[in-house]
């Protein structure tokens, strides 16, 4: 007799997570930015995650580098194209290894493109809140080739370098909410 160990749902804390990342400028400095919207839905057979189904969906509209213009432009055509891909997908299924330091190898799909890529995940465990909710705690980092996702635009400097690194570093922290 087969047994089947039934997942439980996780959802996102809003509240209490971010999804940011960084890019070199003029490749002397990095300039920041984030999702201002975002979800992430887990399913677990238990809060090891060993065995979880992970999708997370950032809107590409609500990107912000804190500068009205750079937004704009990309969210526009030279870039994300935010009307014709309006979300960037990250699927994954379990994380590897034990304890506190964990890998994760996701398919990204950005701008029409599906890679995968791999993240370090910093579980920070289970625990419960003040009111009674159990909640998982991660840091994830990673880094994309922006290029590799059709993300090609870029502008020669006067010293024959490029405006913009084809590197691109992601950071997220998630705080879930175990659903009843």
């Amino acid at each position: 007799m087969t047994t089947t160990l039934e997942k439980t749902k996780w959802a996102l804390d809003l509240s209490h997570s971010e999804v940011g990342f960084k890019v070199k400028h003029l490749m002397i400095t990095n300039v920041s930015g984030a999702f201002e919207k975002f979800d992430v839905e887990v399913e677990a057979s238990d809060d090891t995650f060993a065995d979880a189904e992970i999708k997370f969906t950032a809107d590409i509209d609500s990107i912000t580098t804190y500068s009205e213009q750079r937004d704009a432009h990309l969210k526009g055509a030279e870039f994300f194209d935010a009307e014709k891909f309006p979300h960037m997908i990250i699927e994954a299924s379990g994380l590897e290894g034990t304890g506190e330091n964990r890998k994760l190898n996701a398919n990204i799909t950005l701008h029409g493109v599906t890679k995968t890529i791999p993240f370090q995940v910093d579980f920070g465990g289970v625990a419960k809140d003040p009111w009674g909710n159990t909640k998982a705690g991660f840091s994830i980092n990673g880094k994309i080739n922006r290029k590799d996702f059709g993300l090609n635009w870029n502008a020669p400097t006067e010293a024959g370098g490029v405006l913009v690194s084809e590197e691109v570093r992601i950071h997220a922290e998630i705080q879930l909410l175990k659903q009843v």
